[in-house]
């Protein structure tokens, strides 16, 4: 079974939005596991507009399945994993200010600057994933920085999927059949919804887990936390 864990950004955006802690972060986490959510992402940026770095700091005793920080490698990001030591950290090449990710890592022209921050997350006892396109040239490029994961940006799968064209999922199985081949374990995550994540499932070879926020908290406003958490269960084995 594919692993879900839940990225509650837009949880802290509602927060921030009128300020206070309602709704409170920390609750809807240890719910969101008591649903049966393998897993609890965060995705802090330096503006700190909706994940603040305190979050980080709060939700690492609450979370007791899997706690993966997403971001930029830049150095307070890195110290602040560090400090939290999460099971997983996935590394995004987010630019600042970018409203949401909208490219994997050109693992070739920043290799030895994410070789050299993921031996210094391993060497913390912290599992890496780099968060790629699907191209095979990424791929491979992705092996060579000792990474232990990679997440395929499903942003074009989502998009092809959502206009009818199932074919937008084959070069996301050729670059899963190469990670597989490399021994790279897979995540995915991005724009994936209880419309495509079951097809995107049946199709990829090997998929160790799946980050969602957007679309399950979006779904979650009309069909409630709980039921939609194990739609996406259910849809993952």
């Amino acid at each position: 079974m594919t692993k879900l864990s839940v990225n509650i950004n837009k949880i802290a955006t509602l927060r921030n939005a009128r300020g206070g802690n309602v709704p409170d972060l920390l609750k809807v986490a240890k719910d969101i596991q008591q649903f049966g959510a393998q897993g609890i992402t965060i995705h802090p940026r330096p503006d700190e507009r909706h994940i603040r770095y305190q979050d980080a700091r709060d939700l690492r005793p609450i979370v007791y399945t899997e706690f993966n920080i997403e971001g930029n490698p830049q150095h307070n990001f890195i110290d602040l994993v560090l400090e939290c030591k999460p099971e997983q950290v996935t590394l995004v090449p987010d630019a600042i200010g970018a409203i949401t990710s909208s490219a994997g890592w050109d693992t070739i022209k920043f290799q030895d600057y994410l070789t050299e921050v993921i031996a210094e997350f391993k060497r913390n006892g912290i599992r890496t994933s780099i968060f790629v396109d699907p191209i095979l040239e990424m791929i491979e490029g992705a092996k060579k920085t000792g990474t232990d994961r990679i997440e395929l940006y499903t942003e074009d799968f989502a998009h092809q999927y959502s206009l009818g064209n199932k074919a937008g999922i084959d070069p996301y199985v050729k670059a899963a059949e190469l990670a597989n081949e490399l021994e790279l374990g897979i995540n995915a995550g991005h724009d994936l919804s209880l419309d495509n994540i079951q097809f995107f499932k049946q199709n990829i070879p090997g998929l160790f887990e799946v980050s969602i926020g957007h679309a399950l908290i979006s779904e979650a406003l009309y069909l409630g936390l709980d039921n939609v958490v194990n739609m996406y269960l259910n849809k993952l084995k």
